[in-house]
């Protein structure tokens, strides 16, 4: 009688071995979950309009929008982006104050938090596709009290101008915090992980528990929104000579400090001199 692998191991295995394929193959398996939310959810579109409904009552409405833990909730992923978002671009400020003395942390490393903060939930989500796609969120079509018809993902209606439901800047800025991640050591990833990710889909349940997005809107936002992520990443530190060098930044942000500290020290001069001519003829008036 031959052995058979119990089934909770064999799912193990077959889990593990999903995880180390995407893990070589980032880009594809991004670009395969995109693809794969996108078709189940033009599919079977109104799993959106079940999943939104768990939270609707046709008394409270979106009753979870009036909760104020919830509310507070809403306001922590924002808030942590802020902070990090200053935190990035002082380290680059206090280079261009201090030209003369080593960054405080490796100048891409800031770049590479900003300018995926900037690409994916500020250009890509909310300037592009909130801006552009018109999809209502929930609370605002005819089976949730609103007026307005519901419709599918990717599809381009005009029944929203702007900052609309497809697809959602909570969920966008809650996956960007996984950025982070790729920039601590190593020993600290998992960590770091087992706290964005769940904040990440906490944040995201939320707004779809206000009827202010619909669950699809959130999973594309994961996915596109890391893809930007990914994108930068590779630019920085995995092509073969990548776009910047933290060294080649130093050098910049050095350069560009010593120059503005010269024309500041100019203005001042100069500001002095007239101070002292207008106080000259005051007094010889």
């Amino acid at each position: 009688m031959s052995d058979l692998s119990p089934p909770n191991h064999t799912v193990k295995s077959v889990s593990r071995k999903a995880a180390v394929w995407c893990i070589a193959h980032p880009f594809v398996a991004v670009l395969a979950y995109i693809l794969v939310v996108s078709l189940f959810f033009l599919t079977f579109p109104k799993t959106d309009l079940w999943i939104s409904g768990l939270f609707f009552s046709q008394t409270d409405g979106f009753w979870a929008q009036h909760d104020p833990f919830l509310q507070k909730v809403r306001h922590l992923g924002p808030f942590l982006v802020r902070v990090i978002a200053i935190c990035a671009v002082a380290v680059l400020v206090i280079k261009l104050l201090l030209p003369g003395r080593a960054p405080i942390l490796p100048l891409r490393q800031p770049l590479f938090l900003i300018s995926t903060l900037i690409l994916g939930p500020g250009i890509l989500v909310n300037s592009i596709l909130k801006n552009n796609w018109g999809r209502p969120r929930p609370r605002s079509i005819e089976e949730f009290g609103g007026e307005l018809p519901f419709q599918p993902v990717w599809k381009i209606t005009d029944y929203c101008e702007r900052n609309c439901s497809f697809v959602s800047g909570e969920g966008s800025a809650g996956i960007w915090l996984v950025s982070i991640a790729f920039l601590v050591p190593a020993s600290w990833r998992k960590a770091v992980l087992a706290f964005v990710l769940p904040l990440c889909l906490v944040l995201s349940i939320n707004r779809v528990a206000f009827g202010g997005h619909f669950f699809s809107d959130t999973m594309l936002s994961w996915g596109l929104t890391f893809l930007v992520v990914l994108s930068v990443y590779w630019l920085l530190y995995l092509k073969k000579t990548p776009l910047v060098s933290d060294r080649g930044l130093d050098e910049w942000f050095t350069l560009t400090g010593r120059r503005f500290h010269r024309i500041f020290r100019r203005l001042f001069v100069r500001a002095r001199l007239k101070v002292r001519s207008a106080i000259q003829t005051a007094s010889e008036k």
